[in-house]
């Protein structure tokens, strides 16, 4: 209905000149009304007429006779009206438009007559149902005030009975208070031989519980007690002074009871009577009420004591271990503690009730006194490493295991799987850091005095020990691993976090200590410059069979189901100080040997082998040692690389342009030279033991295949060759051997050049390492050209 109300709004309300609706150019309508003729404009004015008339008697509101309506109830009452009147226009619009239609306009108009009389006819009923609801209302009003004036003339005269009363009953107070009186005095005179006795009896009861006859002092309170109920109760809760110290008469025995609970252990040995006679005390006591006042709860201070007692026996502060005595502290309580909750199941428990549960709450007590012990220790100064292994161990497997509280013998009232644990998994994390740090500590303390031992050996003027066996030999590899493997073997005692932490210290100490003995041995070679180092290959030597000796000795560190991939940094660290030993030996060969090589080559060197054999025994002199390192790969490592030494030295000599051949003759003598010299080299090597001589052979004699050639044309095959053999040689070389013939001329040395370059490319698979690039040329180098490779 509002959205026709408010299309019928938006619409002009009348039409110029003809008081129709206005229609727009467009519109649907704008043409027909366009070609109307007068007559059918005539009918659609009464039409409007007709539907105004409609609109406005269904509009108005319906009023009362004597009422008036000045305006509208609502601003927004003529807005509607207005909406009313256009939807109501537009829909006469619709249904009116064909002539046809406008033959049904009296029957449209007596139903909306029909409609307000029943709409007036509706509202007429509910005014009068209201009207009569009000006059029954004010019936019923009228009878209820009625009934209030008569109740309240009621109460004025109950009111006025009742002030009556209260003064005659306080007329007759003085003779109440007289009979109170006689009814005391009748009490008192009743009670009076047992009163005068109350003294006595109070100093009576102090020296039964003094002798700690609980029973019979307990007897005498509850008569005492049970008098002074008596005499309360008549009196009107009248106190009378002779009772005033029973209060501390009862306390007295409570804290008797209380000092026996306490010593609950030996009294269930010496004298279980007296712990009995205290316990059925306490329980007799439990909910007595005395005079009104609150029970004495006697059983729950009993069982504090009971716990009170057991805690201070074991677990007092001045109990507390030393630092370094925590251990021993443990053991006593590893001792105490099982014998303390046997003589309870044995001896204490038959002495108390049931409901005590008594190997419970000794288990319970023991554990909270301990656990609150434990706590304390942890909260004090940080435990050295030996007190925190021997807590994690004593905690974690000791105590909750079948010589502790995981016994078989003791029963299941002790109910121990409710403890709570003994460390809690913060204090465990924080031990267990504590104990790493402490422990890395010690074992860095211990790996460098091994490594300064081992140091200080170094400068002896003797070579190294040696073995049965005649390798020489150091305990320092044993006690390097001993320490490691030792700390790591007895952390697995206590659970898998501590283990692989330890065992991930180790690994990093034990690269600290390479770090450390590779540094060491770079100083060592310092000192062999300064002449301070007597025996320095010797202990070079040593210094393998420590490698080789630690290298086999990894497998120890490793955890069961580990990979070995975790011992890769250490391995990498040990191949890399086997490579500097190699290097640190080499060297010192090669100092050694270049003095012999510096006359070669030289017409000594072609007409005798003397230069060669002094190199040869320098070599086999320098080598004899070898043997004495343990491992045979090791040995073969340092035959290869002295072989392969002496060969560098060997073609640097010969890059050196010492010698020029004058014929063929001295080339023929050169060629046969290089054969015999490597010849020789090999036997030499062969017998220190090379199982396999790689360099000597190939290089020496390709370098005589060179020297041999009588046509020099045939040069760049050779050439050639040499590349295709040792793919790292060079134009220089090759133009420094050229020289060495002494007959190659420009063009064929352009020649041999050329098809070095232009020759095939080496084979992939020749797998030779670099021998020509470690050698200068035309100048020597004074700097080392040691070998790239396993030693470098």
């Amino acid at each position: 209905m509002l959205s026709h109300l408010a299309s019928a709004e938006a619409q002009p309300r009348t039409a110029e000149g003809h008081g129709l609706p206005e229609v727009t150019k467009g519109h649907p309508l704008c043409l027909n009304y366009a070609r109307l003729s007068p007559a059918r404009l005539s009918r659609l004015q009464l039409l409007r007429h007709t539907m105004d008339s409609a609109a406005k008697d269904k509009i108005q509101p319906i009023l009362l006779p004597g009422s008036s309506c000045p305006g509208p109830e609502w601003p927004e009452q003529e807005r509607a009206e207005q909406l009313a009147r256009g939807a109501a226009l537009k829909w006469a619009s619709g249904i009116f438009y064909r002539p046809e239609q406008l033959a049904r306009l009296g029957q449209y108009r007596s139903r909306e007559v029909q409609r307000n009389y029943f709409l007036e006819a509706r509202i007429k009923s509910v005014v009068q149902s209201y009207l009569e609801g009000v006059q029954t209302g004010m019936w019923q009003l009228t009878r209820a005030l009625e009934a209030v004036q008569g109740t309240r003339e009621a109460l004025s005269q109950a009111h006025h009975l009742l002030q009556g009363l209260s003064q005659t009953s306080q007329t007759l107070a003085p003779l109440r208070e007289h009979v109170v009186q006689h009814k005391q005095l009748q009490v008192l005179t009743q009670l009076l031989p047992r009163l005068q006795a109350v003294p006595a009896a109070v100093a009576h009861t102090q020296t039964l519980i003094d002798a700690q006859r609980f029973l019979e002092a307990y007897v005498s309170l509850r008569e005492l007690e049970q008098l002074q109920e008596d005499a309360w109760a008549p009196l009107g809760g009248l106190e009378l002074p002779i009772f005033q110290g029973l209060g501390l008469l009862a306390e007295a025995l409570c804290q008797a009871v209380e000092a026996a609970a306490g010593a609950a252990g030996r009294l269930a040995r010496e004298d279980p009577a007296l712990l009995v006679a205290a316990v059925r005390v306490a329980e007799a006591e439990t909910e007595r009420t005395i005079l009104g006042q609150a029970p004495r709860d006697w059983r729950q201070r009993c069982l504090r004591a009971l716990q009170e007692g057991l805690e201070q026996a074991h677990f007092a502060s001045a109990a507390l271990p030393e630092p370094g005595a925590l251990a021993g502290w443990l053991e006593a309580l590893q001792v105490a503690l099982p014998a303390e909750l046997a003589t309870a199941e044995a001896l204490v428990a038959p002495c108390c009730p049931p409901n005590y549960n008594v190997v419970q709450l000794w288990a319970h007590t023991l554990h909270s006194g301990l656990r609150r012990s434990v706590q304390q220790l942890l909260s004090g100064p940080e435990l050295g490493a030996a007190d925190t292994f021997a807590l994690l161990h004593w905690a974690l497997h000791v105590y909750m295991g079948k010589e502790m509280m995981g016994n078989l013998e003791l029963g299941p009232e002790a109910d121990v799987s409710q403890l709570q644990p003994l460390l809690t998994s913060e204090n465990i994390e924080k031990l267990e850091t504590a104990f790493v740090s402490q422990v890395q500590v010690s074992v860095a303390q211990w790996l460098q005095k091994a490594l300064d031992g081992e140091v200080a050996e170094w400068s002896r003027q003797q070579k190294p020990n040696t073995d049965p066996a005649g390798f020489y030999h150091s305990p320092m590899p044993a006690i390097v691993m001993q320490i490691l493997a030792e700390n790591i073997q007895v952390t697995s005692l206590i659970s898998d976090s501590l283990h692989r932490r330890v065992h991930d210290m180790a690994l990093s100490e034990l690269g600290v200590f390479l770090r450390s003995f590779s540094d060491a041995l770079i100083r060592f070679s310092q000192d062999r410059l300064r002449g301070e180092a007597p025996h320095y290959v010797p202990y070079l030597l040593a210094a393998f069979n420590h490698q080789s000796a630690l290298s086999s000795s990894l497998s120890d560190l490793l955890p069961a189901g580990e990979a070995s991939g975790v011992l890769a940094p250490i391995e990498a660290a040990l191949d890399d100080i086997q490579k500097r030993l190699c290097r640190l030996v080499l060297e010192t060969l090669q100092v050694e040997l270049q003095p012999l090589f510096a006359s070669l080559p030289s017409r000594r060197w072609l007409l005798s082998s003397e230069l060669l054999d002094g190199v040869c025994e320098q070599t086999s002199h320098f080598c004899q040692d070898f043997w004495r390192v343990r491992k045979p790969a090791a040995v073969q490592l340092l035959l290869a690389e002295a072989e392969r030494t002496v060969v560098l030295q060997y073609l640097r000599a010969l890059m050196q342009g010492r010698l020029v051949c004058r014929g063929a003759d001295e080339r023929t003598q050169a060629a046969e030279r290089l054969g015999h010299d490597a010849a020789q080299l090999k036997e030499l090597f062969l017998g220190l033991g090379l199982e396999e001589s790689a360099h000597c052979a190939p290089v020496l004699l390709a370098l005589r295949e060179l020297f041999s050639l009588h046509d020099p044309t045939l040069l760049g095959l050779e050439v050639a060759g040499l590349r295709q053999k040792f793919p790292d040689v060079s134009e220089d070389h090759v133009s420094a051997l050229l020289d060495l013939r002494g007959d190659v001329s420009r063009e064929h040395r352009q020649a041999a050049l050329s098809s070095l370059q232009a020759g095939p490319p080496p084979s992939p698979s020749s797998g030779r390492r670099a021998l020509f690039s470690l050698v200068p040329t035309p100048t020597p180098s004074l700097s080392s050209c040691l070998p790239s490779g396993p030693c470098s």
